[in-house]
């Protein structure tokens, strides 16, 4: 079961963050040289159909890899334990992705026009480099470079 599960995090890892890396290296930059937020936006509506549920199996899927990992939840953030560092690293960049999420899905996109777009900018490459030091997190765990 652990491999099945794996491979779904996996998935939406991949979803997830290839889909930011392009949105960042190739719709942000056109975007913000054009200093149009068409583009953007329309990426966004599309992207989040399958970004979103992606990012959603990526946290059932790491709450349970967690859980199998280290089963006594009151020790993911006791960094004394090795084995709890990568879970606590990846639960705090959880909370980052969810807080820039919320931050741009309520103050940023809502008020989003050509003089904004920087704001939503710093967003879109936040995230990205989340999401990519969430997959190093993983690579880390698996290799053991935690403990």
């Amino acid at each position: 079961m652990h491999s099945y599960i794996l491979l779904l995090h996996l998935l939406g890892a991949s979803i997830w963050t290839g889909g930011h890396l392009l949105l960042a290296l190739t719709v942000l930059p056109d975007a913000l040289r054009r200093r149009s937020t068409e583009a953007l936006m329309r990426f966004e509506s599309q992207f989040e159909r399958i970004g979103i549920p992606a990012l959603a199996v990526q946290v059932l899927t790491g709450l349970w890899l967690a859980h199998d990992m280290l089963p006594d939840i009151t020790m993911w953030f006791n960094l004394a334990v090795p084995m709890a560092r990568p879970i606590a690293l990846k639960l705090a960049l959880l909370a980052l992705t969810v807080i820039l999420a919320v931050d741009a899905r309520l103050r940023v996109i809502p008020r989003l026009c050509a003089e904004s777009l920087n704001d939503l900018a710093w967003h879109i490459v936040a995230v990205t480099l989340i999401a990519v030091v969430f997959v190093a997190t993983g690579v880390a765990f698996r290799a053991g470079w935690f403990y």
